[in-house]
C-alpha cells in the first residue's frame, strides 16, 4: 500500500528556475513524510496562462535541457516524481509531463486533449496517456483535460495501470454550495469504475486573473477522497488493485464488461 502525495507549490509565471526549486523543495518534503509517488501540477515550470505561442516558446524547455536532466540527481531517487512543463521540440510546443525516478528521467507524456487556448499554443500528443513501469507499481500518466474523456483512465487501467498521476490546472468554475469541483467528481467516477487510485495535483491562487480551483486530492480505488488540500501536500496511503477488479462475490468491473455491445 504505497503512500502517495500531490503537491501544489507556489508557481511564479515565467520564472522557470524558481519554479523548479519550488518543485524540488515540495517533493523532498513529501518524501520526508513517506511519499513514494509525488505529483506536481501541469506546466509547473512555466505557468499556464500564456498570451500566445511566442510567449510560451520563450518559456519552453527541450526535453534534454540540463534544467530537467539534472533533476534526476536532485530529487529523491526512491520517489517517483511527475510534473508538467512546456516542451519545445523543433517548431512544435507540447504540454508535457515528465516522470523522474531512480535518479533518472523515466519518461515524458505529451497531453493529447488540449483545452481552450492551449489549442493556439500546443500540438496535441499522439497517445491517450502513458504507462511507466516502476519497481512497485505500473504508473499511468495523463494531464488535466485528458481525464474528462472516460476512455483515457479506463484505457490506462485496462492496459495494466495500477495508479494514475494527474497533473492539472483547473480554472475555478461556478458550482452549487457544498459540491466538489466537477473535475473532482469526474476523477472519483473514473477511479471507482476501474478501481484505479488517482493522484491529482492542482494549482492554487490565481495567475493573470485566472483563479485556480485548488483541487489537489488523492482519490482511492473505491472513488472516495482519501485526502485533499488547496495548497501544500495531500498525502495518503492507497491500496492498489492491478489485477483484482472484483467489487463483490458476483461482480467485477472488468470481467463484467461487454464490449461487443458498446
Amino acid at each position: 500500500m504505497p503512500k502517495v502525495a500531490a503537491v501544489s507549490p507556489t508557481i511564479v509565471f515565467g520564472d522557470i528556475e524558481r519554479n523548479l526549486e519550488s518543485i524540488v523543495t515540495a517533493v523532498v518534503e513529501a518524501a520526508h513524510r513517506g511519499a513514494e509517488l509525488v505529483v506536481a501540477p501541469e506546466l509547473a515550470t512555466s505557468g499556464y496562462v500564456f498570451e500566445d505561442a511566442t510567449e510560451a516558446r520563450g518559456l519552453a524547455l527541450r526535453a534534454d535541457d540540463a534544467l530537467l536532466t539534472n533533476l534526476g540527481h536532485r530529487l529523491p531517487a526512491d520517489v517517483i516524481t511527475v510534473f508538467g512543463y512546456a516542451e519545445r521540440d523543433g517548431d512544435r510546443l507540447f504540454n508535457t509531463a515528465a516522470v523522474i525516478g531512480h535518479g533518472r528521467r523515466l519518461a515524458d507524456y505529451r497531453k493529447s486533449h488540449l483545452w481552450d487556448q492551449e489549442k493556439a499554443v500546443f500540438t496535441p500528443g499522439d497517445h491517450p496517456g502513458l504507462l511507466v513501469d516502476t519497481d512497485d507499481f505500473r504508473l499511468g500518466v495523463a494531464i488535466c483535460y485528458d481525464n474528462e474523456f472516460p476512455e483515457v483512465p479506463r484505457g490506462l487501467a485496462l492496459s495494466g495501470a495500477s495508479i494514475l498521476a494527474l497533473p492539472v490546472n483547473w480554472p475555478l468554475v461556478p458550482r452549487p454550495p457544498q459540491e466538489h469541483p466537477p473535475e473532482t467528481v469526474q476523477a472519483m467516477a473514473a477511479a471507482r469504475s476501474s478501481r484505479l487510485p488517482i493522484v491529482i495535483a492542482d494549482r492554487h491562487g490565481s495567475e493573470r486573473d485566472v483563479p485556480w480551483t485548488g483541487g489537489s486530492a488523492i482519490i482511492d480505488a473505491h472513488g472516495w477522497i482519501a485526502d485533499e488540500q488547496v495548497e501544500g501536500i495531500a498525502l495518503a496511503d492507497v491500496e492498489l488493485f492491478p489485477d483484482d477488479k472484483a467489487i463483490g462475490p458476483r461482480n467485477d468491473v472488468f470481467a463484467d464488461r461487454r464490449p461487443e455491445l458498446y
